[in-house]
């Protein structure tokens, strides 16, 4: 089975060794696509996913392949943006970037700053209990907002119905 991806207008892709780069107007975004059995070739102004067999795992990884390849032209047209709220209830946490890393203050009152590290290609805006992080890897920036997610989570015994500090993902998007 094959799957046939057009290229858009406007975006460049280039295909070596396995290695898809993607430039658009917004920046360059590479990936690497390695499976035993399956192929990527570029052919035009299309890029062409071959299996020569039909299994299930094959047939999910051609679609799965597809979805990184679109989500690569999305990011490089448009962008991607996640919102995330901060909430404090009990303690007033401060948030603070320092490089590429956001620092967390007082997090349920504790004395210690809890870090989350931002990948590199991630901007981050804090607007009052507000974080936006844009970017045109998708990838990048979920994995950002799941650092941050993490730095904030909750200890085993408590309930998080009372103790709802942290910071939450409130959208998924593109850039707008």
């Amino acid at each position: 089975m094959e799957i046939t991806i057009k290229i858009p207008e406007g975006i460049e892709a280039e295909l070596n060794d396995e290695v898809l780069k993607v430039k658009g107007p917004l920046g360059e975004v590479e990936k690497r696509f390695y499976h035993p059995k399956i192929s990527l070739k570029k052919g035009g102004n299309e890029l062409v996913i071959k299996t020569k067999k039909d299994t299930k795992k094959l047939l999910a990884t051609l679609g799965t392949w597809r979805a990184h390849i679109n989500n690569m032209f999305y990011g490089v047209t448009k962008g991607f943006e996640y919102k995330m709220e901060i909430s404090h209830v009990h303690f007033p946490m401060t948030v603070s970037i320092d490089g590429n890393k956001i620092l967390i203050k007082n997090f349920l009152g504790q004395k210690e700053t809890r870090e989350a590290k931002i990948l590199d290609g991630v901007e981050i805006k804090i607007n009052g209990n507000e974080l936006t992080i844009k970017g045109i890897d998708k990838e990048k920036v979920g994995q950002t907002a799941g650092n941050i997610e993490q730095a904030t989570k909750l200890f085993k015994r408590r309930d998080r119905r009372v103790f709802s500090d942290g910071i939450y993902i409130t959208s998924k998007g593109e850039k707008q």
